[in-house]
Order: C-alpha cells, then sequence, then structure tokens
C-alpha cells in the first residue's frame, strides 16, 4: 500500500493541461502542419520524397504503385493514416496544384473540377525531375538525420533543396493557434532573386521586386493591384485578389460572350459553374442565356452567353462579385526557422534559404575532401607498393596470415593500416606499366582536387559562387514562362471605365420591376396626345418611379418604410422600351412589404448638402447628405417612422431652400428649410403640414424664385402656377389652396416644381407613356382647375409625374397631336381660405 502511494503525485490541473496542450501544439506546428523554412517542405512532404529516393523511384526508372510508396512512408518514416499521405502524394502530382511538379504521376490524379484521384492501388508514380534537385547530394553528409518514430530508421531533418522550394511551390497549413500559407512563384523569377541577394546583403525588399514582381500560380489567372504583394513581402502578411482570365467575344448576330480560360489557385471549377447556374436560377444575376464547360485537353474554356440587351461589362462585374471569378489569396509567410515558427519577410526568406545552401555546399565539399585524402592516402601506399614491388611480394609470401604480412608492410615502409589493407587487396594486374600510370594520374588529380575543396572552404566567396553555378543551372533546365500576369490596376471592384457614360431614363414600377434605357428612346410629343407605349407591365401592375440621370451615378433608393440602398447606375439592367424590366429585389436586398418611394442620384456625399424627408402623414426631418456616405449592402434606416405612417418622398437640397408640400386635396403649404432643424439619421422628425383624416401628402419639392408649380390630377389635368402665388408660411399650418377640384378632375396626383426648359413624362397606371414640354403647359393661377395634359379612359388614371431635363443634342423632333380646346375654368378667390 505505502509503494503504491509513492507512486502516486498531486498535480495541479490547471498547469498540467496547459502543460498538456503546449506540447500537443508545439508537436503539431513542428512535426505536422509548418514547413521548414530551409527545403520548404512540411515532414510528410519531406518523408515521402525521400522514401521514393530510398526505394530508387528515381525519373530514369520504371512507374511504381502508389500503394507501395505509401506503404513504405508509413511503416518507415510517417506514422499516421495512409489515405493522408496518399492525398499528400496526390498534390504533389497536381499540375494546378503544384506549380512544379515534385511527383511524376501515371493514371487519374483528379482534375480541376475536384474530381477525387483514384484509389492508390490503380495509380503509379516517381519522382519528378525537378524533385532529384531537392535530394542531391543527400548522400554526402550534407544534412542531419535523426531517428524515426520507433527510432529502427534514421530520416532526415531536412533536404538538401538545391533550389528555394518554399517560394517556388509554397505552402498552406493549420497549426494549432497559427497558419501559413505561402503563394507559389515562378523558378526563373525566385532564382534571379536569390542571386541579387547573394550579391548584395542591403537590397531592399523593392528592389528585389524587381526580381520577383510577384506569385505564379499554376491555374495562371490575374492579380489585381501590387499593393497586396508589396505588403505581403514587406510584412509576410497581405492579401492578393485573383481574376479568372476573362475576355468578351462579339458573335456574328451581335450577342456578347464572356469566355473564362484560365481560373484563380485552387477554384474549383465544377463547382463555379455551379454557382453561376445557381445565381441565375434564383435571378440574382440577369443577362445570362446560356452556360456551358467546353474545357477539353487543349485547355479550359468556360463560356458564358449573354442576352443582348445587357451589358456584358456588368454582367461580368456581377461576377467578379458573387462567384470565385474572383477571389482573394491572404499570404501568411509563417514557417519554421531552426524550429521555432516565425512570419517572414521576402528577404529573411531568401536569407534563412541562403544560409542553408552555405552548409549544404561546406558539408558537401568536407565530405568530398575527406573521400578524396582518404583516397589519396591509399594512392600514396600503392605508389610505395609499386616503388618496392618485389620486396613486398617476398614479404607477403613469407608471412603465414594476412595479420602477419600486414604489420610487416605497416613496420617496413612505415604505412597506415589502410594503406596496408590496400596492397593487400590490390590485383595483380595492377602491376601492369598502364595501371602504374593510372595510378599515378589519379593521385595527381587528386592533388588538384583537394587543392581546390580547401580553397573552396577557406573562402565564402567562393562557397557563394558555387551556390549561383549550381541555381543557374537549375534555372537553365527547369524555368519556363511566367503563367500568372500582374495588373497594375488597383480598382478590383468595378471597371466603370469599360462602361459608356450616357444619360438614362430608369423606371420602376409600382410591383418593383426596375429597368434603364437611353433617354433618347422617348421622344418629345405635344400636349393632349396619346402618348407612346412605354413598357409591359403586369395586370394590376403601372410605373410608379421615373427618373433621368447619368449611368455613373450614384442611386439612392428610399422605401416606404424608412430605409436606403444604394446602387450605380450601370448596375440596372439595360432593357428594350416595352420590357417590364427585371425584379429589384434581385440588385437590392428590399425586406417583405417594402416599396420603393424615391431614387435620388448623388454625385458625392459632402456635408453642405441635406436630405429632406416627408411622410405621408405630413412629418419631415432634416439630415446632413454624409450621414448616408456607408450604406451596407442590406441597406440602412433613413428615418424612424411611426407605425401608421410611411415614407413619401426624399429631396437632396443645399440647407438654404424652401420647400412647398401638396396634398391629395388640393392643399399646399410653403415653408422655409431651416424652419427643420438638422437632425441625426435615425430622427423620427418634426410635422411639417396639418392634414384632415381623410386627405395624405401627394407631392414635395425644392421651390426657387421664378419657378413653377406644376400640378396634375389623376384624370390628366394640369397647370403650372407661379411659385409668387405660395407665400411662405410657418411649419406645421394647413396652407393654402392649390388648385379647385371637381369630378372631371379628380383628386391630385402631383405636386412638382419645374423650370421652363424641363419636358414633362407622364405615365398612366397601364404604362402608357406620354412626353410634353413644359413650357406647352398654360400657366395659372391657384384656383384654376388647368388644361388637359393626357386623355385617359374611365378605367385608367394618370400614376406618375416626372420632369425631365431636356438634352441640346437629343433628337426632339416626333409626332404631334393637337388637343381639343378646352376651356380653362377659373374659379373665384374663395375668401375662405385657410392660413
Amino acid at each position: 500500500m505505502a509503494d503504491q502511494e509513492s507512486r502516486i503525485h498531486e498535480i495541479n490541473i490547471s498547469q498540467e493541461m496547459q502543460t498538456s496542450f503546449l506540447d500537443y501544439a508545439m508537436s503539431v506546428i513542428v512535426s505536422r502542419a509548418l514547413p521548414d523554412v530551409r527545403d520548404g517542405m512540411k515532414p510528410v512532404h519531406r518523408r515521402i520524397l525521400y522514401a521514393m529516393n530510398e526505394l530508387g523511384m528515381t525519373p530514369d526508372k520504371a512507374y511504381k504503385k502508389s500503394a507501395r510508396i505509401v506503404g513504405d512512408v508509413i511503416g518507415k518514416y510517417h506514422p499516421h493514416g495512409d489515405s493522408a499521405v496518399y492525398e499528400t502524394m496526390v498534390r504533389m502530382a497536381q499540375d494546378f496544384s503544384y506549380r512544379y511538379m515534385l511527383v511524376d504521376g501515371h493514371g487519374n490524379f483528379g482534375s480541376v473540377d475536384g474530381d477525387s484521384a483514384a484509389a492508390m492501388r490503380y495509380t503509379e508514380a516517381k519522382m519528378s525531375k525537378i524533385s532529384m534537385e531537392l535530394v542531391r547530394d543527400i548522400k554526402k553528409d550534407t544534412i542531419d538525420y535523426q531517428d524515426n518514430y520507433d527510432g529502427a530508421e534514421r530520416e532526415p531533418v531536412v533536404l538538401p533543396a538545391r533550389f528555394p522550394n518554399l517560394l517556388v511551390n509554397g505552402a498552406s497549413g493549420i497549426a494549432v493557434g497559427m497558419a501559413t500559407n505561402i503563394p507559389p512563384h515562378q523558378l526563373g523569377e525566385v532564382i534571379d532573386g536569390l542571386l541579387a541577394y547573394s550579391h548584395n546583403k542591403e537590397i531592399t525588399i523593392q528592389e528585389l521586386m524587381d526580381y520577383i514582381p510577384g506569385p505564379d500560380f499554376p491555374t495562371a489567372g490575374l492579380i489585381m493591384g501590387r499593393s497586396g504583394i508589396r505588403k505581403a513581402y514587406q510584412t509576410g502578411r497581405g492579401s492578393i485578389t485573383l481574376r479568372a482570365n476573362v475576355h468578351i467575344d462579339q458573335k456574328a448576330n451581335g450577342k456578347e460572350e464572356i469566355i473564362v480560360t484560365e481560373l484563380p489557385y485552387q477554384v474549383n471549377k465544377a463547382r463555379l459553374v455551379e454557382k453561376i447556374a445557381e445565381l441565375v436560377r434564383e435571378k440574382k444575376i440577369e443577362g445570362i442565356t446560356d452556360l456551358r464547360d467546353e474545357s477539353a485537353r487543349q485547355g479550359m474554356r468556360i463560356v458564358i452567353e449573354v442576352r443582348k440587351d445587357a451589358n456584358a461589362n456588368v454582367l461580368l462585374n456581377n461576377l467578379y462579385k458573387l462567384t470565385a471569378l474572383q477571389t482573394t489569396f491572404g499570404v501568411n509567410l509563417l514557417a519554421l526557422v531552426n524550429g521555432q515558427p516565425k512570419v517572414l519577410n521576402l528577404k529573411q526568406t531568401l536569407e534563412h534559404y541562403l544560409d542553408h545552401q552555405v552548409e549544404v555546399i561546406r558539408r558537401r565539399t568536407q565530405f568530398d575532401l575527406n573521400k578524396a585524402e582518404a583516397r589519396a592516402h591509399i594512392l600514396e601506399g600503392l605508389r610505395i607498393a609499386l616503388d618496392h614491388i618485389d620486396e613486398i611480394i617476398a614479404l607477403i609470401r613469407a608471412s603465414e596470415t594476412a595479420d602477419i604480412a600486414r604489420n610487416g608492410l605497416m613496420e617496413n615502409y612505415e604505412l597506415s593500416h589502410e594503406q596496408a589493407q590496400a596492397i593487400l587487396d590490390m590485383r595483380l594486374q595492377r602491376l601492369t606499366g598502364l595501371e602504374r600510370d593510372k595510378i599515378e594520374n589519379e593521385y595527381n588529380e587528386l592533388l588538384a582536387r583537394i587543392q581546390e575543396l580547401r580553397a573552396i572552404l577557406a573562402d565564402d566567396e567562393k562557397v557563394l559562387d558555387l551556390i549561383r553555378e549550381e541555381l543557374l543551372e537549375v534555372k537553365e533546365r527547369f524555368n519556363d514562362e511566367r503563367r500568372t500576369a500582374i495588373h497594375a490596376s488597383e480598382n478590383v471592384l468595378e471597371d466603370e471605365d469599360l462602361i459608356p457614360q450616357q444619360n438614362v431614363v430608369i423606371t420602376v414600377t409600382h410591383e418593383g420591376y426596375i429597368k434603364r434605357l437611353p433617354i433618347t428612346t422617348y421622344k418629345s410629343q405635344r400636349r393632349g396626345g396619346r402618348g407612346i407605349q412605354g413598357m409591359g407591365t403586369n395586370d394590376g401592375d403601372f410605373v410608379e418611379h421615373l427618373f433621368t440621370t447619368n449611368s455613373h451615378r450614384t442611386i439612392l433608393f428610399f422605401t416606404n418604410k424608412g430605409k436606403v440602398y444604394r446602387l450605380k447606375g450601370y448596375e440596372i439592367p439595360d432593357l428594350s422600351r416595352t420590357a417590364k424590366g427585371i425584379p429589384i429585389i434581385n440588385l437590392l436586398q428590399i425586406e417583405k412589404g417594402e416599396e420603393i418611394s424615391t431614387v435620388i442620384p448623388i454625385d458625392e456625399f459632402s456635408d453642405d448638402k441635406y436630405l429632406f424627408f416627408l411622410t405621408k402623414r405630413g412629418i419631415s426631418k432634416r439630415t446632413p447628405l454624409s450621414a448616408y456616405a456607408n450604406i451596407r449592402k442590406g441597406g440602412l434606416f433613413a428615418i424612424n417612422l411611426r407605425d401608421d405612417d410611411e415614407l413619401h418622398g426624399v429631396r437632396l437640397t443645399d440647407g438654404q431652400s424652401d420647400v412647398i408640400i401638396g396634398t391629395q386635396k388640393a392643399m399646399a403649404i410653403r415653408f422655409q428649410e431651416d424652419d427643420v432643424r438638422s437632425m441625426g439619421r435615425t430622427a423620427g422628425g418634426v410635422k411639417a403640414i396639418s392634414l384632415d383624416h381623410d386627405d395624405q401628402v401627394v407631392g414635395m419639392d425644392i421651390v426657387k424664385a421664378g419657378q413653377k408649380v406644376l400640378i396634375v390630377s389623376n384624370k390628366g389635368y394640369g397647370k403650372r402656377t407661379n411659385e409668387d402665388e405660395f407665400r411662405i408660411q410657418n411649419r406645421g399650418g394647413k396652407g393654402l389652396r392649390a388648385s379647385t377640384l371637381t369630378d372631371r378632375t379628380g383628386h391630385i396626383v402631383s405636386l412638382r416644381v419645374i423650370d421652363d426648359d424641363f419636358d414633362l413624362m407622364l405615365i398612366t397606371i397601364k404604362g402608357v407613356l406620354i412626353r410634353i414640354k413644359s413650357d406647352e403647359i398654360s400657366t395659372l393661377g391657384r384656383y384654376a382647375q388647368g388644361v388637359t395634359l393626357i386623355r385617359v379612359s374611365d378605367d385608367e388614371e394618370v400614376s406618375t409625374v416626372a420632369p425631365i431635363e431636356v438634352d441640346e443634342d437629343e433628337d426632339i423632333d416626333g409626332e404631334e397631336e393637337e388637343a381639343p380646346a378646352e376651356e380653362v375654368e377659373n374659379a373665384e378667390e374663395d375668401p375662405t381660405e385657410e392660413e
């Protein structure tokens, strides 16, 4: 019992957990997950190549079964699962995984589509030619060895690595609390950079980048911008944006095709094609009519056919954002230095590799020197024997045993044990004159070689010269062309320069369909015309928002729920005049029940501009435009609304303007904008106009001296009224009478402020559209009913009114249809007008 108690030790469990976990973490870091800076290999890669070399599976020999290799590796050096070893070997044989393959595979070793390799009993392999450079001179005491897992074998701690494999083939691995991700590079560039560093140890990283401009991936593709590369090389960490190699072809029928010929590194082609098809099915991307994978043995080719009315450049930008056609490679240059994990910059990586090569060359030179001196020592003994051959033969014949003969030689001729043994082992044919000459020549050559090797060991510059010479040999044998192009442009999100700037009309329907088309699609007509069919709509749907802008401007979308979203003009599909558009939910992450209430084009988000908000219940708010500069993809809350209210509209102001508000019952109020103090983005606002219980806001605009107030009713009547007839009042009142309403005029649907150089666009609920000149609309007093602007049938009414600035270069000649004479009805002044 006492003996049992003596073997029990009390420990602190917290301290034991900490110690045990650190031991485990260091084991993973050092013995499994991280590469050595000297040969760029993790233990499993090193063990595979060493085992293949020991088995004689060199490039000049026949292929051997992969299962044989895997068995040897796990049996002697790597006590882990056979699948882990085989999968590692498979990657080393894939031309799309390794920039320079280290294993020459025979059979099915997988594909860029993600197909797995055949079972190891079916595939064969041997070492590639370039992998022989990693184990070259391994038998010359160039590296240290250590015991394997059971002490029965010896394995190398590191390979000689006659080229900088860490940078050339890269590495990736996840350890405990750290990870490495090193991109591959072009062999010739890395060697050139290493040679430059060997000549000038003070070279800067920026100067090294003249030789090593950036990574070079086996699947080619494009690197967008150099800032990520520069940061990675200077700090060891950085992010590199990769794009597929894509070009746009024009077909004979006018349609465009997007052709993908190269992919970013480690992108699965089959999954990429599936992702694009999924986005098309879910209508997150519009404009793709066909998708084909035409890849063959000659190379990769993915064909994306673009709808004729779609912009291929805009579609390609969306594909970059939503698919793996554009990815990022997070560089983390973490490697083991003297058994410790360290983040290295480019120069440090080259420095550690060069130090390793200096050691390899010194140890190899010392090995060759020792071997040459040992051979010269033997040859010196043979030369002595040949000079006294008769006496030596007599001595050997007179000796009873080999030991007596050896001792006699050592004593009589002052020979060493090795020399005496070599004489005893010498064949009689060496006594011929020719053989004597060979021994003499060999001895002289050895003396010269010994002198050369000693000179190398005595001079560091000679060691470096030897390293440079052998690096150039490797470059000459294995160098190839760079595959990955580096684009200097940092703009990786939008290629706006590829998209022409043009003035466009953008329409949004009540049910949320959006489109854009050139402003020249519509021709001016005289007032009272029947109009042209502006767009096809579903039953019950109608155009609710129409505005003009430039295709490169930022567009803010405000919804009735008080949220704001943003798009670029060119991101909205360019469709035909009669097309209904695409659901806006495909472009904006609008929630259920949200409808677009206002759309505002923005040039820049400056502090001296304001957004003026108005709700249907007459609540207003004013907020600096800069508060809305950073709008997330999912939108941003622009105003805090009451439960029974919705956002009616928003206007962009300069902070010093007058605001005019109109209601359905033809009431209007004008007040100074700064009556509403500037508030934060989520504020609720203050009362702008007092409404009757059955009235609501239908229009709001900014008014300036000399402008006209346009009022349009749902039955197609309209008029212009001088702005000075609406005097400035205090915010919160009921306002002034703006028009006289009858059954023939209907109720007011729009109150806008326009100039004489504007055209007017009217849209009915059935999608009929007419464009008329604003100066053709009669200027009447506040109590006038107005004149006919568009003739509507009993089951139709005006839904949207939008002023459009006239483009001087635009052809505005169109068919004219005069309206029948219409009496202008002017009411008398109403003495009961409410102030």
